[in-house]
């Protein structure tokens, strides 16, 4: 059995980004009822026309989400135009590539404030909603790097083990509720959110890259699945697991591209 993600009311931050609009599309075509949200004039401007174009059965919202009454305005907008939230998606990220001895300390605070924080609170904003009429979703959109600490990653990666451990964490709590939440962890995904870096190294097979139509194809899929958690992309999908048993082997495997990332890291425009 699937869920029919017909006439679901699906709240999806970091919507006008690559895999945002990609999942925005997919979950149109499945007939879901869109809040999109995106941060800035220039991105609810997009989400605006994609609504049009698309003609999707969608509002545009705008929102900080680090600011708590931006985050409750949206889930309050939510509530007014189509009665509530039955899927929450965080998908909005940040990602500072660069060896941590380099890293900007504003940079760290804004990864985990969006990475980590904004979800959390997000899903803390609909909950009581959710549980209330036994049922819902969270889906927390993470990455292979949340279990696989990574050169060049290490607060991006310090968000994502984080954001994989409050869900893990979250579903438990929530057994028997009638609210579910699930994890996915895609690789690597050829948008802008990568820097032109990440871009050079994927050309170099230092990593792998997906499309993200092809992500947000699977996004869909473990929605209506109800999986509790997807990890999408092999040999990385592989790693993940592996590296939660046996962390030497993945040790080795890094210490041998660590020249080559090291300098993809450190000449960061």
């Amino acid at each position: 059995m699937s869920m029919d993600l017909r006439e679901q009311r699906i709240l999806l931050t970091g919507a006008a980004g690559g895999i945002g609009r990609e999942l925005a599309e997919a979950l149109a075509a499945k007939g879901a009822r869109l809040g999109l949200l995106g941060r800035t004039d220039a991105s609810v401007a997009s989400l605006e026309h994609l609504i049009a174009t698309q003609r999707m059965d969608a509002i545009v919202l705008q929102a900080d989400l680090t600011d708590a009454q931006a985050r409750r305005a949206a889930v309050t907008r939510m509530a007014q135009a189509f009665g509530g939230v039955d899927i929450l998606i965080n998908l909005a990220g940040v990602l500072d590539f660069r060896f941590f001895d380099q890293a900007d300390a504003g940079a760290i605070t804004r990864t985990m404030q969006i990475n980590v924080e904004a979800p959390m609170q997000m899903a803390r904003e609909v909950l009581p909603a959710m549980l209330g009429r036994g049922s819902g979703r969270i889906v927390n959109v993470g990455s292979t790097f949340g279990s696989i600490g990574y050169p060049g990653f290490a607060a991006y990666s310090a968000s994502k083990f984080a954001l994989r451990g409050f869900s893990q964490a979250l579903r438990r709590e929530l057994y028997g509720t009638g609210v579910g939440v699930t994890y996915v962890a895609p690789r690597a995904v050829r948008t802008a959110f990568n820097p032109p870096a990440v871009h050079l190294m994927a050309e170099r097979k230092l990593m792998h890259m997906d499309e993200p139509a092809w992500v947000a194809a699977r996004i869909v899929r473990a929605i209506e699945k109800e999986r509790s958690e997807a990890y999408l992309g092999f040999p990385e999908s592989l790693f993940a697991r592996l590296n939660g048993v046996f962390p030497s082997l993945v040790d080795g495997a890094l210490k041998k591209v660590l020249p080559d990332l090291a300098y993809h890291a450190r000449n960061v425009s």
